[in-house]
């Protein structure tokens, strides 16, 4: 019995030692223009760093600049996920939207409260899922031109958040 509690003691600690390492590093994912560059492209991360934004956004069109956001999720395991992801602005709102069932699309529907790294600064937002068929239209249009070898999905496909104002 005491090798036992030997033995669990000694991986819990270990597991401490390697999450207190995890977020004092962040491990975030890269920087990718796609992610079929490489197998570490579509590695997921888990705490996101860089300089808090609190001011309201009204304008979220400097997006357009930028190939890729990344996006911090909470997990019901109590652990961040984030991926690196594509945006799109429109009417200047921001938007994130997916066609396949994705680990952050689950997380966002259970929990709405992200944080979203834009260069070096973090947001932290709320996102709300949009219903309406005409404002998904257009905002996987505006998605389409800023990346076009992206294949625009069907409206009923696709998945679409707005990132609502603080």
């Amino acid at each position: 019995m005491k090798l036992v509690l030997k033995i669990g003691g000694a991986i819990f600690i270990c597991m401490i030692l390697l999450l207190v390492t995890l977020r004092a590093t962040g491990f975030e994912p890269r920087d990718c223009t796609t992610a079929s560059t490489s197998w570490t492209c579509r590695t997921p991360g888990l705490w996101l760093k860089g300089e808090l934004v609190t001011t309201p956004v009204s304008d979220w069109s400097f997006t357009d600049q930028i190939q890729t956001v990344k996006i911090q999720t909470q997990t019901p395991f109590l652990l961040p996920y984030s991926v690196s992801i594509w945006c799109a602005a429109y009417n200047n709102n921001l938007y994130v939207t997916s066609y396949r069932g994705r680990r952050w699309v689950e997380d966002i529907i259970r929990d709405p409260h992200v944080r979203l790294k834009i260069g070096g600064q973090m947001f932290e937002r709320t996102l709300s899922l949009v219903s309406d068929p005409d404002e998904k239209a257009a905002v996987l249009q505006a998605k389409g031109k800023k990346y076009p070898t992206w294949k625009v999905p069907s409206v009923s496909t696709a998945t679409v958040f707005r990132v609502l104002p603080q």
